[in-house]
């Protein structure tokens, strides 16, 4: 098929439009494969079904305009995958609009006997470092807290592991102390200057949820301090602001007015740390001196394991601060969409929510609240994927084959895991052919011992003093243990 096809860049480099003009013959082939449809299924009076009906009649017992209307559309049909050839491999998925109006085509057509359309599409962006090969020279510097020690943590660890086999007890003649469990019911609303009635937070809300005291530096400050000597049966309602630090940004700042019912309150009763629970506390250990090193040694481990993601994660900030980059819309909300979805999944396995709360969560004004929120983000992630997409080309770097497998593994694994249908096939080509930024995950996995290869660059002070970096570590550890 012949077309005379039009490409131009729009607004940015990463955004096209292509001018596709259908010639006559195939618009007249069109239209008689339209007829055709409309013979097979028009029962016309005189005509027995399926046999051939003078197009006169035909087109006046059909329409006009059903008609006209119906070539156009086998048109577009036949002809956009034709005219997308020439970008396929480009083209961001679902980025295709047809930007001439249906009723300016149908005009087109029905004067000329051809079409002319126009549509415009997003495409990968094209990515140019600063400097040129800039990224060939890195230079990193790692910044880690020294005063992060493996023996604090796997000392907190064997206390925790001790709590854990300690027996819970009704507390029936005094009010909540340090070292209790809680099962509390907490709703909450929002107090801001000028509200009359103010707004219920949906994620923080929470029914029987268990709260142990000694966990409170991981709450909302000012919390455990609000409900210290509240009774079972008892409800306390006090204001909170939330700090500007808290996780999750449009409620940074927020005041609100929280209400806490007391279901029920525990102490807990712990057995002597003695050898007597060493295979307990480590399966296979016979002292308590036995857990102490099997837990530092982990810890050791895992604290290696920080510094060295700590590391990446410097090589990997470097080289998406190195490029620019023109992000098409489309994009950001595609991986933008992705990242939200994977922090709700995240949010459920971890939390009991209800309908109300997840309805919430889910709602398209909440996803665009966390869309402009995180854009900066989102955006970086983006850079970031790209600039590793940009790398494998440019260094004929190349995915191992076991990676490859154990990428399509895991993709049927989440499929299945949440009851999704798949295709087996469709899922391993999709794999093979996408471009490095659309499954960052992969191309990051073969960046970054490529950096650790190839560079004398990467420095770790740990003498410096990097609070983030001091989360990140600690947070490791206790996601891991």
């Amino acid at each position: 098929m012949e077309l005379c096809i039009g490409t131009r860049p729009i607004f940015s480099s990463a955004k096209l439009k292509l001018t596709i003009e259908v010639p006559p013959a195939v618009c007249d082939d069109c239209y008689n494969r339209v007829l055709n449809e409309f013979m097979k299924l028009s029962k016309i009076p005189g005509f027995r079904p399926g046999k051939r009906v003078p197009e006169s009649i035909l087109v006046n017992f059909v329409g006009k305009k059903n008609v006209q209307k119906a070539t156009v559309e086998s048109i577009l049909k036949r002809t956009l995958p034709h005219a997308m050839d020439s970008v396929t491999d480009r083209v961001l998925q679902d980025s295709i609009r047809i930007v001439t109006k249906f009723s300016d085509m149908e005009q087109s057509y029905s004067s000329l006997n051809s079409l002319r359309y126009e549509i415009i599409v997003d495409v990968i962006p094209e990515v140019k470092w600063i400097p040129e090969d800039g990224y060939k020279n890195l230079k990193i510097v790692v910044e880690v807290d020294s005063d992060i020690d493996a023996r604090i943590t796997s000392e907190q660890e064997l206390a925790g592991r001790h709590k854990a086999l300690g027996t819970l007890r009704i507390v029936t003649d005094r009010g909540l102390q340090i070292g209790d469990v809680a099962v509390l019911d907490i709703s909450a609303t929002t107090t801001g200057e000028g509200e009359s009635n103010g707004q219920n937070i949906p994620s923080a809300e929470s029914k029987g949820f268990h709260f142990d005291t000694e966990d409170g530096d991981r709450v909302l400050p000012g919390f455990l301090d609000a409900i210290v000597g509240i009774q079972s049966g008892e409800s306390r309602t006090f204001p909170l602001v939330f700090p500007e630090s808290w996780r999750q940004e449009h409620l940074r700042g927020v005041h609100a007015q929280f209400t806490v019912d007391c279901k029920e309150l525990f102490y807990r009763e712990l057995p002597e740390l003695d050898d007597s629970l060493a295979d307990q506390l480590i399966p296979g250990c016979i002292t308590i001196d036995q857990v102490k090193e099997a837990l530092l040694q982990r810890c050791l481990e895992l604290e290696q394991t920080a510094k060295e993601q700590a590391a990446d994660n410097a090589i990997l900030d470097q080289i998406s601060k190195m490029v620019e980059v023109d992000i098409p819309e489309s994009l950001f909300e595609e991986q933008g969409r992705q990242l939200y979805g994977a922090n709700l999944l995240e949010i459920q396995a971890k939390m009991k929510l209800n309908d109300e709360q997840l309805a919430s969560l889910s709602s398209q004004k909440t996803v665009n609240e966390y869309l402009e929120t995180q854009r900066e983000n989102i955006t970086r992630m983006i850079k970031q994927n790209l600039a590793v997409g940009d790398i494998f080309k440019r260094e004929n770097l190349q995915f191992a084959t076991d990676d490859l497998v154990k990428e399509v593994e895991n993709s049927i694994a989440e499929f299945k895991r949440q009851n999704q249908e798949y295709d087996e096939e469709r899922v391993k080509d999709q794999i093979n052919t996408e471009e490095p930024f659309k499954n960052g995950k992969d191309g990051i996995e073969v960046i970054v011992p490529y950096y650790h290869a190839n560079s004398t660059a990467i420095q770790t002070l740990l003498e410096a003093h990097d609070l983030e970096a001091e989360l990140t570590l600690k947070l490791a550890m206790e996601k891991a243990i």
